[in-house]
């Protein structure tokens, strides 16, 4: 019998693998502070501060 390819436990390792990667990617290109700014932003507007 042939497994699928989501029955195997290859697969969350794989895309654990790539997730970490793109995490890798996007904090070398600088779009941390980008997305810790954006964040920023929508608290204080949440809170009403800003």
């Amino acid at each position: 019998m042939i497994k699928k390819i989501t029955e195997t436990k290859w697969t969350g390792v794989v895309l654990a693998i790539i997730g970490i990667l793109l995490i890798v990617f996007g904090i070398y290109r600088g779009e941390m502070s980008v997305v810790f700014t954006k964040a920023i932003n929508i608290c204080m507007e949440c809170i009403g501060i800003g």
